[in-house]
């Protein structure tokens, strides 16, 4: 599955209840553009899931969710299962770094993770990056290989196609801190050529790697321009239904311009 379009991924975190959830949707519904280079994806609690499903327009917007259990059923009070979730979302956020460092979850999780996710038919985003620490210590690149290396150990070159990586440095998730554009492009070139490394050439050029950090409307452009970037996992901006359109509308304008 080669996919051209643009992804705009927006994550809500753990913000907006089931009320709120349904009034924003309808709210953006009502102001954002069905584009077809750009394909827009909300990402509520796992709460809002079901009912937002039932009120979504899929030409106009997919649903991911946030985090999901790797076994199918059984005896694991509290989890919610990728089984359940299918037919509810097309897309499932994998290994983001709160789940990571808040979390506690593993390279192991991480793996079993994004094979539920593809065994269930929905498409898994594996976020992978480095702290703030690893980064001063001149390790980005090898954090960037291992995360790469545990979250795909369970995936074979067919499946490959649909998985979207996301890199997002842990240092500029939620904090206001901006990677710069170049040091962007240098680590998806980098993830580039570890899948190229792992699956060949082909899968490298045609696996869809996104950027998230502290993305907003002002700098959304400069990233998106960036060569092998193929969209945003956005956090804070996504809950202003105005700034969240204006990056989508970036987005787009991108995807025209590179036609």
């Amino acid at each position: 599955m080669v996919n051209n379009k643009k992804i705009i991924i927006g994550n809500w975190k753990m913000n907006l209840n089931v009320q709120e959830s349904s009034l924003y949707l309808h709210q953006l519904s009502k102001i954002v553009k069905t584009h077809r280079d750009v394909e827009v994806v909300l990402s509520p609690t796992t709460l809002t899931l079901q009912s937002l499903s039932l009120q979504v327009n899929l030409r106009q917007f997919k649903l991911a969710a946030q985090n999901f259990y790797w076994r199918d059923q059984g005896s694991y009070t509290g989890e919610v299962s990728a089984t359940q979730l299918r037919g509810i979302v097309q897309y499932g956020l994998v290994g983001h770094s709160e789940r990571r460092h808040i979390f506690g979850e593993s390279d192991k999780d991480i793996r079993s993770k994004v094979e539920a996710a593809v065994r269930n038919h929905i498409r898994p985003v594996l976020c992978i990056g480095e702290t703030a620490w690893e980064r001063s210590n001149g390790e980005t690149y090898d954090i960037l290989h291992d995360q790469l290396i545990g979250g795909f150990a369970n995936i074979t070159s067919e499946e490959l196609s649909r998985v979207v990586v996301a890199y997002e440095p842990v240092w500029a998730v939620g904090t206001g801190q901006n990677a710069l554009p170049t040091y962007v492009s240098a680590a998806v070139s980098a993830i580039r050529n570890q899948i190229e490394h792992l699956y060949g050439k082909k899968a490298s050029e045609s696996i869809q790697v996104i950027y998230g950090g502290s993305v907003t409307p002002d700098s959304a452009a400069d990233y998106l321009a960036l060569p092998g970037v193929d969209g945003l996992l956005i956090g804070g901006a996504s809950l202003n239904a105005h700034s969240f359109n204006e990056i989508i509308k970036k987005a787009h304008r991108g995807s025209a311009v590179v036609e």
